[in-house]
């Protein structure tokens, strides 16, 4: 049993050494990222915009910060990448790396090869064990050299829009790193895009058509202090997109108010992990919604909102992408 357990370890080992072998390094090339961002902004840019309206929402958040970090978004839609590398400053673009399955994209040169250039991917396995972990050492020494990595860590696209389980692999590499968690929500682009398309589409209304809303929000980074708080931190980030999961142009407070009736959350000082991190509890019956971090507002009015018109506009947090 001990030798088999050995030769197992050995093959997950030699996996992730083999899919590490499949990165397209040359991508990340000087030469290459300027030509990425020209696509981006003159080609790929304007082909969304056919189909989305693109907001962007506090990416102020990154103006305190220096890199590297680790991006953690949700995922349902081919959409999600180009839509958040488009939304994040430039500096910060040129140096992400995104994961991006070995089994989906790399199984074939000729799309592992676009793919790359495109969009900065690297890859990774998506099964456990020691395949995972060997991918995560690959990962970790990209950031070593001041990349920062953007990871979707339910493995794969929703099929229904919502948010699935969550897995550990890019709080493991923050942590090992000790860099922090940015949560990335992004809404609208299951809509504009869902499974099993290979183009977006526009939003169909009698004989006219519209384009989808699609929002991309960013969270306050997290910082793991150690392997403990593994769990408390996906909770944070898996609360963070059900609070902005929000539909199309729906407030967050309402889907946060769905969030809690459907799982409820523990009063503050119970039920906390590290660092004051709201651990969700789906035993005890949603009586009221504890703030998970500064961002969740009080509860929306029902008559409806108001604006003042004293109050100065937020430019930067409300600036298109595009």
């Amino acid at each position: 049993m001990a030798s088999r357990a050995r030769r197992i370890k050995a093959r997950g080992h030699q996996i992730g050494r083999d899919v590490a072998k499949l990165d397209v390094a040359w991508a990340r090339s000087l030469p290459v990222r300027i030509a990425r961002e020209g696509f981006l902004a003159w080609m790929l840019s304007p082909a969304m915009s056919l189909y989305t309206r693109r907001c962007a929402k506090r990416r102020e958040v990154l103006t305190r910060l220096r890199g590297p970090v680790v991006f953690v978004a949700n995922h349902s839609s081919h959409l999600d990448t180009p839509v958040i590398l488009r939304a994040l400053p430039h500096r910060w673009r040129s140096r992400t790396a995104v994961a991006a399955a070995a089994d989906y994209f790399y199984r074939k040169r000729r799309i592992a090869i676009p793919v790359s250039m495109i969009f900065g991917t690297v890859p990774i396995a998506r099964c456990g064990g020691a395949a995972g972990r060997e991918s995560l050492e690959h990962l970790d020494r990209l950031m070593g050299k001041r990349w920062n990595v953007l990871m979707f860590p339910e493995g794969t696209r929703s099929r229904d829009g919502g948010v699935g389980r969550l897995r550990s692999g890019a709080v493991l590499l923050a942590a090992r790193r000790r860099v922090p968690i940015i949560p990335i929500a992004v809404s609208g682009t299951n809509q504009a895009m869902p499974p099993g398309r290979s183009w977006p589409r526009r939003l169909r209304q009698g004989r006219r058509s519209r384009r989808h809303s699609v929002e991309v929000t960013f969270g306050d980074p997290i910082l793991v202090e150690d392997h403990a708080d593994i769990e408390a931190v996906k909770d944070r980030v898996h609360a963070f997109f059900e609070r902005h999961d929000a539909g199309d142009g729906e407030p967050a407070v309402a889907a946060a108010r769905a969030m809690a009736d459907r799982v409820g959350l523990r009063p503050p000082g119970e039920g906390q992990g590290a660092g004051g991190t709201a651990v969700l509890s789906a035993t005890e019956p949603a009586r009221f919604v504890v703030e998970v971090d500064a961002e969740l507002g009080p509860r929306a009015d029902p008559r409806g909102p108001r604006v003042r018109r004293d109050a100065p506009d937020d430019a930067d947090s409300l600036k298109q992408v595009g």
